[in-house]
């Protein structure tokens, strides 16, 4: 698939069930969303001015509507504040609930509720931390709100709407005529529902931006104005209309180099294959460089051997360029890995300036243990996150593992050959050999 398919295919794709949700964590918010009325508390503290709160924690699912639904039949809920504290999830589950929530004439909020000491036989109460995230849907629940207030300490995070059963490894993934055709019904339907809620488009187009492999955007405070996912006025009045730019020209990447009559999978941006590079077997992936959904560049990961077996050699290879308000950094100074709760940091060997093209090309190479790479590459969808740092940018870009898990152990397998034989991949047939099947 072409570079421009793909960036064609980021902006429409939406999932018709799933936003691509942070990862998950141990705690409620992955389980399907639960509700809970409490009383603001303690009762002394705000006399006959006490707020009643809605808790609304976990994920949003198909069925969220009608569970809160039931939930607003047997409780007076008149009056109520909403509070979200949720990963996202279903997009039309998300829909309906908002639509749910200015029916009732309720207020919205971003936070969590902590019960405090019952006093005798009163009722429940709890009082309101602002120590929570609003994720991926979540923010469109939250315009349901007649009144919507996002603490200082809260987070509204958006993304990129992507089919839910190809979030992992998007580049690698494949899309038919029929999920254009689901994405294009969702996405209008989602711009509906943010036009009829009161906010701007500015809302949908910051999720569109970024790409399923970059880590969500957190609104700032004026973002959150701008696009009235708040109820507070704007400091000035800001257009949303933009100017249509034409997109960098695609940074052309050197070839690997190849042994004498071998023939090698060339680096892919759709998975991991085994690329030869004078005559050593490498484990080699390619992925577009974005920041905040502007294409910057592209970089290759390629995974070598190493002598004795507990370690690989880890390159990474950058090419960079400018984009509009994101200048050239003069060098980039670390890069690193994660999968999971374990990191490893490379050496940049070199981050240079070239002038023709006008570009930023870095080399950056350590030793990384080969629990952290058999990890990513292990059976079942795995990523790792590749983070750079420079003095005014910072990139992270989530790749998945689409190929390795087939291929890594015949590069584990060809660490143990003599070099001449380390190369073990396939060889082109030519004349009429190549007809043969």
């Amino acid at each position: 698939m072409s570079r421009s398919l793909l960036l064609a295919i980021a902006l429409a794709l939406a999932a018709p069930l799933l936003l691509l949700p942070a990862p998950l964590r141990a705690s409620d918010r992955t389980l399907p969303m639960q509700f809970e009325l409490r009383a603001q508390g303690p009762a002394d503290a705000c006399g006959k001015n006490c707020t009643i709160f809605i808790s609304a924690a976990g994920a949003i699912t198909a069925d969220t509507p009608h569970h809160f639904l039931l939930f607003a039949q047997s409780h007076d809920l008149a009056g109520a504040t909403f509070v979200i504290d949720s990963d996202g999830g279903s997009v039309l589950g998300a829909i309906a609930l908002g639509r749910q929530i200015r029916k009732l004439k309720l207020a919205t909020t971003v936070g969590r509720l902590v019960d405090v000491p019952a006093e005798g036989k009163g009722e429940p109460r709890a009082v309101l931390s602002p120590n929570a995230d609003c994720e991926s849907m979540c923010a469109f629940v939250l315009l349901g709100g007649v009144q919507r207030s996002v603490p200082t300490n809260a987070r509204v995070m958006v993304h990129q709407i992507w089919l839910g059963d190809r979030r992992e490894d998007p580049t690698a993934a494949n899309y038919s005529a029929e999920d254009l055709v689901l994405v294009q019904r969702d996405i209008g339907r989602l711009a509906q529902y943010t036009a009829e809620m009161g906010a701007t488009v500015d809302l949908l187009d910051l999720a569109l931006r970024i790409p399923p492999w970059e880590p969500m955007h957190a609104l700032t405070r004026n973002e959150l104005k701008r696009t009235r996912l708040t109820t507070e006025e704007p400091d000035a009045p800001t257009s949303s209309t933009k100017v249509a730019t034409s997109s960098p020209p695609t940074v052309s990447q050197p070839a690997p180099r190849m042994t004498n009559g071998l023939h090698a999978t060339t680096i892919s941006e759709q998975r991991w294959a085994l690329v030869d590079r004078s005559g050593v077997a490498t484990l080699a992936r390619r992925h577009p460089l974005t920041v905040e959904g502007d294409e910057i560049g592209s970089f290759d990961l390629v995974v070598a051997c190493v002598a004795g077996g507990e370690n690989y050699d880890v390159s990474y290879i950058e090419r960079r360029h400018s984009a509009e308000q994101k200048p050239l950094p003069d060098a980039l100074d670390t890069i690193s890995l994660r999968v999971g709760s374990n990191s490893a940091a490379l050496k940049v060997v070199s981050s240079e300036r070239r002038s023709s093209p006008d570009e930023l090309v870095t080399y950056a190479a350590g030793r990384v243990p080969t629990g952290l790479i058999g990890t990513f590459a292990a059976a079942g969808s795995h990523s790792m996150l590749i983070k750079t740092e420079a003095a005014d940018l910072v990139t992270a870009i989530r790749i998945g593992n689409t190929g390795a898990s087939q291929n890594l152990p015949r590069l584990a397998a060809s660490c143990s050959k003599p070099t001449g034989d380390r190369a073990d991949l396939t060889r082109t047939k030519t004349g009429g050999l190549a007809a043969v099947k």
